[in-house]
């Protein structure tokens, strides 16, 4: 724990075994009080090795529900066990969890409710293997979000992010996509919420095991990650209503 507030950490994994005990031994369980992963239908034995490995809160999901839904299952179940800072972290090895103290800590001593793992901040992202075509395309995404939205970020696509538990209970997450959007969708709610959002430097690490979309999903989520921009600024504008921007069930 940290100051009394309940740490977890959650595990979005989809045919992780190859990489999910490497990602998993470097947790720093001084800080953490619990680990919780979602299998989201893999072809191989994630479940059953992050059991092995000492990982006591397994969900397998039965058919796939994508990036999206493994997530909202994961803070579905830490709001249940009663999480104050909870850490999204990819089982795939990309993001590495030594940052998870700094993280930890910049919620936990009340600077900021929402951190983000930025690989765009210290101009490592091309020097850590980030394709190209990603890297221009995380930057010129990056810019239009900052004008539609009306916030200042260094990349909108970061997976590594931690949340105080009443962020998580303040935003409508289940009313978001399935799909790689999710992400984005967050952010843009947490933004209109108000919620400040810290940024720390994060390595990149591009490498075959790690998971990664390709050039057509990136163009699905590019373009969806602009709609979510528009109707975010449509809401503000008070030109339009969204679903995703309604307070979650039982928030007044």
């Amino acid at each position: 724990m940290y100051k009394d507030k309940k740490v977890i950490v959650v595990l979005p994994a989809y045919n992780a075994a190859q990489t999910l005990e490497k990602t998993y031994r470097e947790i720093p369980f001084d800080l953490v009080d619990e680990v919780i992963l979602c299998d989201d239908a893999s072809s191989d034995n994630t479940a059953e090795l992050a059991r092995e490995i000492g990982i006591t809160q397994v969900i397998k999901h039965e058919r796939n529900k994508g990036y999206g839904g493994n997530q909202k299952t994961l803070y579905r179940k830490a709001l249940e066990l009663g999480g104050d800072i909870v850490i999204m972290l990819h089982p795939d090895y990309q993001y590495t969890p030594k940052l998870i103290p700094v993280m930890v800590q910049i919620i936990g001593e009340g600077l900021y409710p929402v951190v983000l793992g930025s690989r765009i901040l210290g101009n490592g992202a091309l020097k850590g293997g980030m394709p190209l075509y990603k890297y221009v395309a995380n930057r010129f995404l990056t810019l239009v979000q900052n004008l539609l939205v009306n916030h200042k970020l260094s990349e909108y696509h970061t997976g590594y992010r931690a949340f105080s538990g009443e962020v998580l209970r303040s935003i409508h997450f289940s009313a978001n996509s399935d799909d790689f959007v999710f992400d984005n969708q967050m952010l843009s709610q947490i933004i209109y919420a108000g919620f400040g959002i810290a940024e720390v430097t994060c390595p990149t690490k591009y490498f075959k095991e790690a998971s990664s979309i390709n050039f057509s999903r990136s163009m699905k989520y590019g373009l969806g990650v602009l709609w979510v921009s528009c109707c975010h600024l449509l809401q503000r504008s008070g030109l339009a209503r969204f679903r995703l921007y309604e307070l979650p069930e039982g928030k007044k």
